[in-house]
């Protein structure tokens, strides 16, 4: 039974070991709880959408969903398996499912691992309705149960946020170490199931970032399809320049250069606004001072970043702005 889970939850990286049916660790979500149901038709799939996340991404474009909540925003919420199982069949079955060719399930976020054993209960069920439904999930990267995860779905989404353990700490408030180690299992043994890998692309911030993860990919499978993402001004860092073609297109020549054959770009911001001036000086580079000044203005007050071990990472200020408020 999946809420076994919950009550000495190590479900991430975190490892906070909280009840949650009781409290919140990092996550600051209880019982899992769904955000939105429906057709999509990028991916082909019914999409169940999870709220709350285990990272504090400082440009993420669906805070709304990821800080919840702490947001305040009000979603589906908690389902049981039988009323998910029921609207995921449902929306399977349907006739607009059949015009669009969906033929597939999957979860995102938020951060979906974080309420693993319930979404593979859910899989479970759906499964024995729709033997045939493919799975898939997007994730961060910092789930504990990783392999699991890869053994029950059938393609991954797998975003890896920077390189560099500083810089990784300043876009994201989590160590580096555990998603590097689950993108290295991912690329070596289950190749099959990468649908992509990908980093969003936030000018001044991971730039060179991009090169090193590139570097990391081709260094165990020189096939592993790599997809750059523009980032667009949003959440704390809503002042800050997105990309331009220009530098998404060099970047994706710099990545083929360090030995990947499969990169590509989508997306870019043409209007340009004012990189912060000044750094945060815990950091060491320039980037991770960059990033980690929008979180200090947004109130942020630990640095270097470590949501796990931060006193006020139950009632952070910079998680609950919105990011007009945070001025450039």
């Amino acid at each position: 039974m999946w809420i076994k889970d919950f009550e000495r939850c190590e479900l991430c990286a975190w490892s906070c070991k909280v009840n949650r049916l009781k409290e919140a660790g990092v996550c600051r979500v209880n019982v899992p709880e769904v955000a939105t149901l429906n057709i999509s038709y990028a991916t082909r799939s019914v999409t169940v959408t999870m709220l709350g996340c285990c990272f504090r991404c400082i440009y993420c474009n669906a805070y709304r969903i990821s800080q919840y909540p702490d947001v305040g925003w009000f979603y589906k919420g908690f389902l049981s398996l039988e009323d998910l199982t029921n609207e995921v069949v449902k929306l399977y079955e349907s006739e607009k499912s059949r015009k669009l060719n969906i033929n597939s399930l999957s979860f995102t976020g938020g951060e979906p691992t974080i309420h693993w054993p319930y979404i593979e209960e859910v899989i479970n069920l759906v499964r024995e309705r729709i033997s045939y439904v493919k799975v898939g999930i997007a994730t961060n990267g910092f789930s504990k149960r990783f392999r699991e995860v890869l053994s029950k779905v059938d393609w991954i989404n797998f975003e890896v946020k920077a390189f560099d353990d500083e810089v990784h700490k300043a876009i994201t408030g989590a160590p580096i170490a555990t998603v590097l180690s689950n993108l290295k299992v991912l690329v070596k043994e289950f190749p099959e199931k990468i649908r992509v890998v990908r980093t969003v692309v936030i000018p001044k911030i991971n730039e060179t970032q991009v090169l090193k993860i590139a570097e990391f990919l081709a260094s165990i499978d020189s096939e592993t399809p790599y997809r750059l993402i523009g980032y667009r001004p949003n959440f704390i860092t809503y002042y800050h320049p997105g990309p331009s073609k220009k530098l998404m297109e060099n970047l994706v020549k710099r990545a083929k250069k360090a030995g990947l054959k499969n990169v590509s770009f989508s997306g870019w911001y043409p209007y340009r606004y004012k990189v912060r001036a000044e750094g945060v000086l815990a950091y060491k580079s320039e980037e991770a001072r960059i990033a980690a000044s929008y979180a200090r203005a947004a109130g942020c007050a630990h640095h270097p970043r470590n949501c796990g071990s931060c006193k006020l990472r139950q009632s952070c200020s910079a998680m609950i702005m919105e990011p007009w408020h945070v001025k450039a």
